[in-house]
């Protein structure tokens, strides 16, 4: 028998082509869903845009045949609109005008007439009432991403304690005498490496004997920047050295860095201090400015018509920007903070003359930004949608970095697994341009109280 899913509006808002997306089952659209969609239309946003190109795909559909029928979908499978089951029992204290419980509605009916029904809905409580009625539920991800197998940028490998001294000599090294290590089978194996991929080598005799490379896509090679010291930062670890290789590294090589990792580990820091020092102490004229955008304030949202600049409008969805500033203009840890007025002056002139520039992540469609260094700030946040919008905006000399914390999602419809920042990270393993780096919870700097709540909370 095949299976019948039934499609909660919220689904096709997270992803249009959700229709075509459950091989030879049966797609039920309740009339419900239609009416939600339908208040949609005119929405400026991503959801509205997800309304419009599923209604335009639906419309193609019914003049194949009768949407009440069944029409045929190219996998094998048919779509419906449900407009029965009105009289089908559900618990009595439920509002049958509420979209939701008109849809547990009809997948009870659905379920009651022979047919083997999924509800697919975004809405964890939808899901709850729907088990209360015994009716199978599950979430949809149009893109997800296996949590434990997100790509992290590095790999630990171990080689000979004379073939690392050859590296040190030659400054090159052949992928082929390296070994990574399986800690749950305690055994070596040999790995799989993806170009610009960091390395850790050990030493099989001693690994405390160790050095630091990059898989170029045929030999390990050394890292070129991981002594150099953006604006007067020190990297601490050997996370940090590699996210230095790949912010430094010319945007003609590595137009696109990727950088993940929990709080506190100066993912935000780092790229700013990066793109402060090719402004201003390198001084080549490589980049205009650095612009800067935090995905709070979305693709999905406008941001009003009260009085102010747009500048104004986003600041304090930019605070955070300003914290790692007031660190970057003084790097006086002691005598930073005794002179508030004379630390909130130099942050200032730094707006003033247009160095960086903020803003709403909204205004970046259907532009091309040439000539930036581009922080997208919390990309944790975008969904796999956004992060295409942004990312083919970047144009020639600019170059983009995503920062965030796939463990800190607050979008409703998103998770670690299947947020934008880990669906680039994923579909850009091994793309020449793209360097990418993972910074691991030891490497925790902010403080030692920022460090245990990473790992511990």
């Amino acid at each position: 028998m095949k299976k019948t899913y039934v499609l909660d509006t919220n689904v096709i808002l997270y992803s249009s082509s959700a229709i075509l997306s459950f091989g030879k089952g049966n797609v039920v659209i309740p009339e419900v869903v239609l009416e939600e969609l339908d208040n949609f239309k005119k929405d400026k946003s991503d959801l509205g845009e997800n309304a419009r190109h599923a209604g335009r795909m639906i419309d193609a559909l019914r003049k194949k045949g009768s949407l009440i029928e069944g029409v045929e979908l190219p996998n094998g499978g048919k779509i419906r609109v449900e407009m029965n089951h009105h009289e089908t029992e559900i618990p009595p204290s439920w509002n049958k005008s509420k979209a939701d419980n008109r849809i547990i509605q009809v997948c009870k009916g659905l379920k009651e007439s022979g047919e083997e029904v999924i509800l697919i809905t975004k809405d964890i409580f939808e899901r709850i009432k729907a088990d209360t009625v015994n009716i199978k539920s599950e979430d949809f991800y149009d893109t997800e991403v296996s949590e434990d197998k997100q790509y992290t940028g590095r790999i630990e490998l171990y080689i000979p304690s004379s073939k690392i001294e050859e590296f040190y000599k030659n400054r090159v090294i052949t992928k082929d005498d390296f070994l990574a290590y399986d800690e749950e089978k305690e055994d070596y194996y040999k790995p799989e490496l993806y170009i610009n991929q960091f390395i850790l080598m050990h030493a099989m005799e001693n690994s405390r004997q160790t050095a630091l490379g990059r898989f170029d896509g045929k030999n390990i090679v050394p890292l070129y920047y991981k002594d150099v010291k953006p604006m007067g930062l020190s990297p601490r670890n050997i996370g940090q050295k590699f996210m230095i290789e790949a912010l430094c590294t010319d945007s003609s090589k590595a137009p696109l860095v990727i950088i993940k990792g929990p709080a506190g580990t100066a993912k935000t820091l780092f790229s700013l201090a990066v793109g402060l020092q090719k402004i201003f102490e390198e001084n080549k004229g490589e980049y205009r400015r650095i612009l800067v955008c935090r995905p709070n304030v979305t693709m999905d949202e406008e941001i009003g018509f009260l009085p102010g600049t747009e500048e104004e409008k986003i600041a304090p969805f930019m605070r955070p920007i300003l914290d790692n500033l007031e660190i970057l203009v003084d790097s006086d840890e002691v005598e930073r903070y005794k002179n508030e007025k004379e630390l909130q002056d130099k942050v200032r002139e730094i707006f003033d003359r247009r160095i960086i520039v903020t803003e709403a992540v909204a205004y970046l469609r259907g532009r091309s930004i040439v000539k930036n260094w581009v922080i997208i700030d919390e990309a944790q946040n975008l969904s796999p949608k956004q992060i295409k919008a942004i990312t083919t905006r970047i144009g020639s000399g600019s170059k983009l970095i995503l920062v965030g914390d796939p463990d800190q999602i607050d979008h409703p419809f998103m998770n670690s697994r299947s947020n934008g920042l880990c669906y680039a990270s994923e579909r850009m393993k091994g793309s020449e341009l793209c360097y990418q780096i993972t910074l691991k919870f030891d490497e925790c700097e902010r403080s030692p109280l920022a460090f245990e709540a990473a790992k511990k909370l």
